[in-house]
């Protein structure tokens, strides 16, 4: 489960290096970033399928429709609408989807990111968990290895602070964990 903590630090992260389409869409998440209970029930999801309460926001980065607004069956585009739902049902959760380049070899935005519930898992074919965990293991070894050449760098350059920075990022990643067989390996077994 992701903390508020985390999805704060992530809110700060996303405003400070994106430009949303929507100013609309910024001012929403200063909101949010500013109140535990609704940021307790918020929910950064990759795909918004099924949600009853969501939320879809892009960046200029991307060619994506701006913002959208889903409650239960009906959708709008209107932001002051889902800005007067999130302060009338707190206790809902709800959940949002972002459009912004490179998100998914963004180690901030994928540690924030969580599996929508709404998503029907027959829809999935049965090779599609082995190739998640492949994808899940090549990026994390990507990842691994961005660090260690940037810390590298900071090593080479003597720069001091920025390598405990990257070194605290680097104990903080996920150790990645092969947890499935190449088509090499399924032919030797």
């Amino acid at each position: 489960m992701v903390t508020v903590n985390e999805k704060k630090d992530f809110i700060r992260y996303f405003l400070n290096h994106y430009q949303l389409k929507r100013r609309e869409s910024k001012w929403i998440l200063e909101y949010i970033m500013k109140q535990d209970d609704l940021i307790e029930k918020l929910h950064f999801v990759d795909d918004i399928e099924g949600c009853q309460r969501a939320m879809l926001m892009s960046c200029h980065c991307v060619d994506t429709i701006p913002f959208k607004f889903f409650k239960n069956k009906s959708e709008t585009i209107d932001a002051e609408k889902a800005f007067n739902d999130l302060r009338l049902y707190r206790d809902e959760d709800f959940y949002i989807k972002l459009n912004f380049n490179r998100k998914h070899t963004n180690s901030k935005y994928i540690r924030i990111l969580e599996e929508n519930p709404f998503m029907k898992e027959e829809d999935e074919s049965p090779d599609s968990g082995a190739a998640k965990d492949f994808l899940d293991y090549c990026l994390a070894t990507f990842q691994r290895e961005q660090l260690l050449k940037r810390i590298d760098e900071a090593i080479d350059n003597k720069k001091k602070k920025l390598f405990n920075k990257l070194v605290k990022e680097l104990n903080e990643l996920p150790v990645p964990v092969k947890k499935f067989n190449t088509v090499k390996e399924k032919q030797l077994n």
